[in-house]
């Protein structure tokens, strides 16, 4: 049991996981949103993933070519709703949480395949960087 807890524990201890976990909050997002608002490259956030999904955080879906996530729904891991709940009643007033949630808002507006293919190239000029200083959205 206790290594079931901790492998929950070690994959929320990961500041990036827990900025996924806050952005899936709102709801499903493909690999290439998270990855374009986390600004990491796609095999780091397919590590994270991969790592939140094996806690028991994440379940992921298939469409094509393209992979979504979403918050757990049902108990992989019997800690997992525990550390959810917790998350998502954390950090309300986090500026990093607040800038991802501007950047998702604009990821939002740009067709996912664009979006996979162009990256932070598709989104407006000066996006990224009005998104995690505070800009307008």
């Amino acid at each position: 049991m206790i290594e079931t807890f901790e492998t929950v524990a070690k994959a929320v201890a990961d500041p990036s996981r827990v900025r996924i976990l806050k952005l899936l909050e709102g709801g499903e997002l493909c690999v290439c949103q998270i990855t374009t608002v986390l600004g990491l490259a796609t095999a780091t956030i397919s590590k994270h993933l991969a790592a939140l999904k094996v806690a028991g955080l994440l379940q992921q879906r298939r469409d094509g070519k393209w992979v979504y996530y979403r918050l757990a729904e049902r108990g992989l891991n019997a800690y997992a709703p525990q550390f959810l709940a917790m998350v998502k009643a954390s950090l309300a007033d986090d500026p990093t949480v607040a800038g991802d949630r501007r950047l998702l808002a604009m990821v939002n507006e740009v067709p996912v395949q664009v979006l996979c293919d162009q990256g932070r190239a598709a989104l407006p000029a000066g996006a990224a960087s009005q998104a995690c200083c505070g800009g307008p959205p």
